[in-house]
């Protein structure tokens, strides 16, 4: 199962992530988040990250032309799209992508059907929210998903939850933020190595 810890904002943050077996890192370019990574930031952060760990781009409604550079200039292994992304505008990369869902209700499934991403990541419906809210995603529904494409399980997940989280959905993977952070955009060594 893969496990992606995502909200990356600094070396030593990175380090405890992959000491403690992660096996993607996220690395968030939405301006709004309290977990936002300056590119400049970024290139410091990523060049001495083994390339056995996927580094993946978390992307907002971005210009096509800033989430190409990013992706050339930091060498991402996958995009991920947060916001109301169109299918055509997450398929014109030359990366693969996994794009972000945040359940509703089934109706989201109609929206899903017109996507073919290498993943679905699947996180809690908050309005005005494009994720990180630590809120626990309906895992009924997103056990759901799964019946269209690989899912990977966000939303409100922890040490605490995680385990039941699985046993519930059983997705392919698991992305965490918040659940293992002692305070927005900075992670908790002990948080990590339970999770």
């Amino acid at each position: 199962m893969l496990v992606k810890i995502c909200g990356i904002t600094n070396k030593e943050d990175a380090w405890t992530a992959i000491e403690a077996g992660a096996d993607a890192l996220g690395f968030n370019f939405y301006p709004k988040s309290p977990r936002y990574l300056d590119p400049e930031e970024a290139i410091k952060l990523i060049e001495d990250i083994p390339p056995n760990v996927l580094k993946v781009g978390v992307f907002v409604n971005e210009k096509e032309s800033l989430v190409r550079d990013l992706c050339q200039y930091l060498s991402l292994d996958y995009l991920q799209f947060h916001g109301d992304e169109t299918p055509y505008y997450c398929e014109q990369f030359a990366t693969p992508y996994w794009k972000a869902f945040r359940l509703k209700d089934e109706k989201t499934f109609d929206l899903m059907k017109k996507y073919h991403p290498e993943y679905f990541l699947i996180d809690a419906y908050v309005e005005k929210a494009f994720g990180g809210t630590g809120v626990v995603t309906n895992w009924d529904l997103a056990r759901e998903a799964k019946n269209y494409g690989k899912v990977i399980l966000a939303g409100g997940l922890a040490p605490e939850n995680i385990e039941a989280a699985i046993r519930a959905v059983r997705p392919e993977g698991v992305d965490v933020a918040s659940g293992v952070e002692s305070s927005p955009g900075k992670k908790d060594a002990q948080k990590l190595k339970t999770l």
